[in-house]
């Protein structure tokens, strides 16, 4: 048996097509119903039809990702019952349409950020970075946070001081637009007037606060998701520490451990994204996976390039800081002793996360950053032959 091998499509308006997917060698689907506003229910009517969508391609509808937790359940406040029990039907909706795995994440406002979305790699690729000098830039010039300067290192505010004394207006919008608009699959997307409003709804939130309003959630969800026969998957933050002043509560291996432990169930479980963890320089991957393995419902493989100051950008798959081969390996045996128990959860679906930017996709007028066809394909066969390999070696043993 194999990993189920994914691929992550944005829908009808993803430049990637079903039909080309279909060359990949992945077989199963990772979307979401993503023209239906953060909140409202998920009707059955609404997930058969992309679900025919895709089976009329020849391909599996196998993860959901994801089904957005509304702002208010992280804080709270306002609506945020009427959310969370519209979350447990869109849950039910999911298991009675035979879909039975959700990612999701509770970062709040940001679900990931990145400094430079067209980062050119040493190949000539174009990769995703994150620059903290340039973030911080951003923090405290031009989203003008009060306090933003004592949340960085002072090398690391004079640096950004100087950066920005080199950006005239357009490279100033164009750091917004990466940073607030840039990225494919944040649920909402914001100006800036609009960024700093709601940032100021979370000066009362901190690191105590969030982890409450998730550990309440999945004493909520959980119970209903083990009804519908869906696993749950939490994304962990990206990058794995604070920003903008925000709490992150899922960026370690504590972490993902007390929340494994809130409540005890194979449907309270955890996306593994290489990238993400191992974007911390403090992470080690090899043995998150080893000690999560038994809760890792869904995962996301990439290769990331990282230093001790908060920078990293995404390497090819199969180099960079993480090492892959121990990471799919212990994978692997996870996979064996699931079937040698008899658990039903033994497809272990995963995808190549991101992917360069090369070849004939440069030329292409639209590309999702980071979600381009021919990166993520190199992606998944370099992983495919890795995942053999160790297969192999294993049985040969």
């Amino acid at each position: 048996m194999a990993l189920e091998k994914t691929w992550r499509w944005y829908g009808p308006d993803d430049p990637v097509t079903l039909a080309e997917i279909k060359q990949t060698n992945a077989t199963g689907i990772v979307t979401a119903l993503h023209h239906i506003p953060n909140g409202d229910v998920w009707e059955v009517e609404e997930i058969q039809k992309r679900k025919n969508e895709i089976e009329a391609a020849g391909l599996n509808w196998s993860v959901v990702e994801s089904v957005p937790v509304h702002e208010d359940i992280k804080k709270q406040e306002g609506n945020y019952h009427m959310y969370i029990d519209n979350y447990k039907k869109t849950l039910l909706n999911l298991g009675k349409c035979g879909i039975d795995t959700v990612c999701y994440n509770f970062m709040p406002v940001l679900d990931w950020s990145r400094t430079d979305l067209n980062w050119e790699f040493e190949d000539g690729s174009k990769a995703l970075r994150f620059e903290n000098r340039v973030f911080a830039a951003f923090d405290i010039f031009i989203l003008e946070r009060p306090g933003a300067e004592i949340d960085y290192p002072p090398l690391v505010v004079s640096e950004a001081t100087a950066f920005f004394k080199t950006l005239n207006k357009e490279s100033r919008q164009h750091l917004i637009k990466t940073i607030l608009l840039g990225l494919p699959g944040s649920e909402e997307t914001y100006t800036l007037n609009e960024f700093k409003t709601i940032l100021k709804t979370y000066k009362s939130i901190g690191d105590r606060e969030l982890r409450k309003s998730l550990y309440d959630f999945l004493r909520k969800i959980i119970p209903v998701a083990e009804k519908a026969k869906v696993l749950m998957a939490i994304h962990p933050d990206d990058p794995p520490w604070p920003l903008l002043g925000l709490p992150r509560v899922v960026s370690t291996l504590e972490d993902a451990e007390k929340l494994i432990k809130v409540v005890n169930s194979p449907s309270n479980g955890i996306t593994l994204c290489t990238g993400s963890f191992g974007a911390g320089h403090f992470n080690n991957l090899v043995e998150m996976t080893k000690k999560l393995a038994y809760r890792i419902n869904f995962i996301h493989l990439r290769n990331v390039c990282r230093d001790d100051n908060g920078n990293f950008h995404e390497d090819k798959h199969l180099q960079g800081d993480i090492d892959m081969y121990e990471v799919i390996k212990a994978l692997i045996l996870e996979q064996k002793h699931r079937l040698k128990t008899g658990r039903k959860d033994t497809r272990m679906p995963m995808r190549p996360d991101h992917g360069h930017l090369m070849l004939d996709d440069i030329k292409k007028a639209k590309t999702y950053p980071g979600y381009s066809l021919i990166g993520r394909m190199k992606g998944l066969a370099e992983l495919s032959g890795l995942e053999l390999g160790i297969e192999r070696s294993l049985r040969d043993e």
